[in-house]
């Protein structure tokens, strides 16, 4: 299937008589097009004005034929809900462009926009040479619109298209990151969040800094210098002579834990924080607002099957041990801490399932993502989060576990009850520190004895 749409489709226009034949819209964007009597819409009266607007998609389009004074509108409503706006609708509000020239405004999403401006604006410049065209990229990050303006309908259509395939092969490539996930938050158990920060100051050693503080302090305490005062009355004055200095050899300073730390590739940038902590159960390329309320319904909409599969039965996890993902431990990219769930009844895994499934079917998961089985983990160091280094032009894309391993491998981290899934928001955090939740789905509650 398909996971990646096109975000919008504007299809030719060869000819406009009393009737406007359009084809099946297919995209979650909106479009609108504004054309004047010199086009080849010459079919209309001089003094009438045509805009044709695509409306965000639905299995169905119906055409609106509404005329207001000497302006004829005709609309394309693909929505399946009614509020049509203003500007749309009333004839005053539509924006006249001047005569020849063409306009199309598309949503594209605010995260896309750097692509089709491309490196110091070259790819923009390019579309423009190339179809003839001029692009206006909105001024503000938050905006999701762009305009596409030319002299003829065949210019623009050809632009728009163009500018869809470069965010179909943007949204597939690793360039886009992903914006949103599903998860199932674990870090609402505070038991879990104490355990995790001791094991972050334990393996960095905060709490040696301070004894190695107190350490110094004490051998300076215990250094002594003997002297022998005289006072000569005669001259009012103290002669000090010093007895005996002693020899104090200490030893060559040893090599600092963090100075280690470093030379295994850990540092505290790589640990997941414990505030976040949670379980993964799809990863989300959700690009503009009408792919994030796609996904809100899908969430909501599927409750009653995730209670199904979980047999309207609380869910436990087990929290033990230590793993890396892939490869050796000296060279470890993710170490996580396996989850097992209490009964071994399978709930939770087909629960997870009937929710990938879900936003599968809504064509809002990858094609790439779709197709990998899912691995119910807790990530607790990742190798990809690690800062770069000012004097380090290469990023360190592993770490040395071993020693980590060691001390921690069989771990008992507890268990815990899975309450609630949540539409969650990469790189934005609630209050609670946790992931902004865009939606929830709660699971069923713990059972009273």
């Amino acid at each position: 299937m398909l996971a990646c749409r096109t975000l919008f489709r504007i299809d030719r226009v060869f000819g406009f008589t009393s009737r406007c034949f359009l084809s099946k819209p297919e995209s979650f964007s909106i479009l609108s097009f504004r054309g004047s009597e010199n086009s080849a819409m010459d079919g209309f009266k001089k003094q009438k004005m045509v805009n044709l607007v695509w409306r965000p998609i639905s299995t169905q389009s119906s055409l609106i034929l509404t005329e207001a004074g000497n302006e004829v509108q005709e609309v394309a409503q693909c929505s399946k809900s009614s509020d049509v706006s203003k500007e749309v609708i009333e004839g005053e509000t539509a924006s006249v462009v001047s005569a020849g020239n063409h306009s199309v405004s598309l949503e594209v999403g605010a995260s896309l926009i750097k692509f089709i401006r491309g490196k110091e604006g070259t790819t923009q410049m390019k579309l423009e040479e190339e179809m003839g065209v001029k692009i206006i990229l909105p001024s503000s990050r938050d905006e999701d619109h762009i305009s596409i303006e030319g002299g003829s309908v065949d210019c623009v259509t050809k632009a728009s298209e163009r500018i869809a395939t470069i965010i179909d092969e943007v949204v597939r490539s690793p360039s886009l990151d992903y914006s949103h996930f599903v998860s199932l938050p674990l870090a609402i158990h505070p038991e879990l969040v104490d355990k995790l920060v001791n094991f972050q100051n334990s393996i960095l050693g905060i709490h040696s800094i301070a004894s190695d503080k107190q350490d110094d302090q004490a051998n300076r305490a215990t250094t002594n210098v003997a002297v022998d005062l005289k006072a000569n009355s005669e001259t009012n004055q103290v002669n000090v002579g010093i007895k005996s200095i002693p020899i104090v050899s200490y030893p060559p300073k040893a090599k600092s834990k963090s100075s280690t730390l470093l030379d295994l590739g850990i540092e505290k940038s790589i640990f997941i924080k414990p505030s976040t902590f949670h379980l993964t159960v799809v990863m989300l390329k959700l690009w503009n607002k009408d792919r994030v309320n796609a996904a809100r319904d899908v969430l909501k909409s599927i409750s009653p099957s995730v209670m199904d599969a979980l047999d309207n039965k609380p869910v436990f996890i087990r929290l033990k041990g230590l793993d890396c993902m892939r490869g050796p431990l000296d060279k470890t990219r993710v170490l996580y801490a396996p989850v097992e769930e209490i009964g071994d009844e399978g709930r939770l895994l087909r629960a997870c399932q009937v929710i990938t499934d879900a936003f599968v079917k809504a064509g809002l998961v990858l094609e790439k993502d779709a197709k990998q089985s899912l691995k119910l983990h807790v990530t607790v160091m990742n190798a990809r989060h690690r800062k770069r280094r000012k004097n380090n032009k290469k990023k360190m894309e592993t770490f040395d576990a071993r020693e980590i391993h060691k001390q921690f491998g069989n771990e008992d981290w507890g268990e815990y009850l899975i309450r609630e899934a949540h539409l969650s928001q990469r790189f934005v955090f609630d209050q609670n520190g946790f992931y902004r939740c865009c939606a929830s789905l709660p699971f069923p509650g713990e059972q009273k004895a």
